[in-house]
């Protein structure tokens, strides 16, 4: 296999005119292969060596080529750093590259350019295709959502998917500069490596819990269920004593895709049970539509079960009543 074809090989089909050029290769033979449509151009000086379409990973190196040196960035990073099952961003979606800063490529179709001045640190330059570092792409992406709800919901779920943690995102976060969301990046971090790993668990842990003075909740608690199988409870107030122990489970789902998923949830409710501890099922609604009012009601509910303190207002709350029947000082 001679160096034109390990290079096509290497690129899933893709290749560039300067890297034929480099080879060795002259004008006239690359004309030749275009003009037999052994090659057909996807943008200037850039080729694939088939007349069908594209796959998602061939308009990544296409448009990566094209705007040398280049990586992949944002979404179109994290797919390529996930795999081939990875579907989002979806394969018509713009392909994302990054240059360093002061760079102006030209404009492509379907092409994305983004600068940064972190280009040298964070750019995978050898990786297939080349590419931002997962923690960085992930970090900016958090940074530029739309809103917080989706700057929470892009760490959470990096971390919930076990290409990354908590902790390494927090370290690397410290490391960035000119991160317009740093306040707020550095304490999701910080809560997800206590334990929270969706959305709304940090809304409840930040909205509802924290500022209205419940009891502190342990995450993620690791208990067996009636058929003996491990299941995780999304948070356990109370902590283990068995005078009282109340589990908030925490259903960031709009509806159930199944009525197996349905009934999966309710198992998992009736086996907490079982095991002595009540359990409330809570969704965005609760949580982040009425947190003031679902804090009161779970401090009464405590109350219920034995807890001794005493739940505060925060300054959201319309009104004393709303936290609960019992004001701390």
């Amino acid at each position: 296999m001679d160096e034109i074809d390990e290079l096509l090989d290497r690129q899933d089909g893709v290749i560039a005119r300067r890297q034929v050029l480099a080879a060795g290769w002259t004008q006239t033979r690359i004309a030749r292969m275009l003009r037999r449509r052994e090659w057909v151009p996807v943008h200037p000086g850039v080729y694939v060596s088939h007349t069908g379409p594209l796959t998602w990973q061939q308009r990544a190196w296409a448009a990566v080529l094209a705007c040398w040196p280049a990586a992949l960035g944002g979404w179109s990073a994290v797919r390529a750093h996930e795999g081939p099952g990875r579907r989002i961003p979806p394969d018509d979606a713009p392909i994302e590259v990054v240059v360093r800063h002061g760079r102006h490529p030209v404009r492509l179709p379907g092409v994305r350019v983004r600068r940064s001045r972190r280009f040298d640190e964070a750019a995978q330059l050898h990786a297939s295709p080349p590419r931002q570092r997962y923690d960085d792409a992930i970090i900016d992406l958090a940074d530029r959502a739309r809103d917080e709800v989706r700057a929470v919901a892009v760490l959470a779920d990096a971390c919930g998917g076990r290409r990354t943690t908590a902790d390494r995102l927090l370290r690397r976060a410290t490391e960035m500069s000119r991160l317009a969301r740093r306040d707020l990046i550095v304490a999701v971090l910080a809560d997800v490596a206590e334990g929270t790993c969706s959305v709304l668990e940090h809304a409840y842990l930040t909205r509802v819990e924290r500022p209205h003075g419940l009891p502190p909740g342990l995450r993620q608690v690791a208990d067996v269920g009636a058929d003996g199988r491990r299941v995780l409870r999304d948070v356990v107030h109370g902590g283990t004593r068995p005078r009282w122990r109340q589990v908030v489970e925490l259903d960031g789902r709009m509806f159930h895709d199944s009525s197996t998923a349905r009934d999966r949830d309710l198992e998992r409710d009736l086996d907490a049970a079982l095991g002595g501890a009540d359990t409330v099922r809570l969704g965005y609604g609760q949580v982040v539509g009425r947190p003031c009012a679902t804090a009161g009601k779970l401090a009464r509910l405590f109350a219920l079960r034995g807890w001794q303190g005493a739940p505060r207002t925060c300054p959201d709350c319309a009104a004393p009543e709303r936290v609960g029947s019992r004001q701390a000082p």
